[in-house]
């Protein structure tokens, strides 16, 4: 028998994936002055004129439009404007759903972000105290609370840096070298096989792969109301990249619970199998 509870990582992205559009156009750019569309842009012009990364560019841009506008934003501003970001169907209730499935399966699930948002607006959420770890964008501040510089730039391919830190147990951005000394993977705390990785499109797909190819699950959840988000799901799904796509309601009864109770009830299994044939080798 199996005394102890497995160990699972269910990993998210946000914006797209638990939430209807980009975090940044509920509060905060409306703030600024400026309309969603006319932000993004100016701040692809300064990724592309100056050879900014993506992140950096409009990180830097929400510092200069409110320092030029005289618009006072504090890390507790920045909690503020996430109030009124609005989450998919049954997010709110998800976490305590699924653990408590898990736990019944006798597994135990951690949940955890990875996104290229800012953190501190994550933070701010009202499903923040469900995350074991939120790892996203975020600034460096004065004694005053005031942003000064942006401490992570969190892109589409240095989140796979993440997921390490999760199979390895080191959760300490600032520790480059545990995350990178050699470890024996029977060793690691959370096996990639125990993974799912939740996401929502292309900038995903580093994070999925990387999860999928070592054993564990990607899922993508798609707009139903927005034109070919549902093919190009499951295209991915056809071509072998990720492990399933679902519409993005994570009601009770959906297929997106459906299938996620799926893979914990086969992850039980197997390690189930793997203590049995332990137990019978000795």
């Amino acid at each position: 028998m199996v005394n102890e509870l497995i160990p699972m990582a269910f990993i998210y992205d946000f914006d797209g994936t638990l939430a209807y559009g980009e975090m940044q156009e509920y509060d905060l750019v409306p703030k600024l002055g400026v309309a969603p569309e006319e932000f993004w842009s100016m701040s692809n012009e300064i990724k592309v004129s100056h050879n900014v990364d993506g992140i950096l560019a409009y990180m830097y841009l929400i510092l200069k439009m409110a320092r030029e506008k005289k618009i006072p934003i504090t890390r507790s501003d920045f909690a503020a404007y996430s109030r009124n970001i609005v989450f998919f169907p049954g997010v709110d209730s998800w976490f305590d759903r699924i653990s408590d499935y898990g736990r019944s399966r006798g597994v135990e699930i951690s949940h955890y972000i990875i996104s290229s948002g800012i953190k501190e607006m994550i933070e701010g959420t009202s499903i923040a105290g469900y995350f074991k770890a939120i790892f996203a964008s975020s600034y460096m501040y004065d004694d005053h609370g005031n942003p000064v510089w942006p401490a992570r730039a969190v892109n589409y391919t240095n989140k796979t840096q993440y997921i390490f830190r999760l199979n390895k147990g080191v959760l300490d951005e600032t520790d480059d070298v545990s995350v990178n000394t050699y470890q024996p993977r029977k060793n690691r705390p959370m096996p990639f096989k125990n993974m799912i990785y939740f996401g929502d499109g292309a900038t995903d797909i580093p994070c999925m792969r990387l999860v999928k190819n070592f054993g564990g699950h990607a899922i993508m959840v798609y707009d139903e109301n927005r034109e070919n988000s549902r093919q190009i799901a499951l295209d991915y799904v056809q071509k072998g990249r990720i492990s399933m796509a679902a519409a993005h309601d994570y009601s009770e009864g959906t297929m997106l619970e459906k299938g996620t109770m799926l893979i914990i009830d086969q992850i039980a299994a197997r390690a189930a199998f793997d203590d049995l044939c332990s137990v019978e080798s000795e």
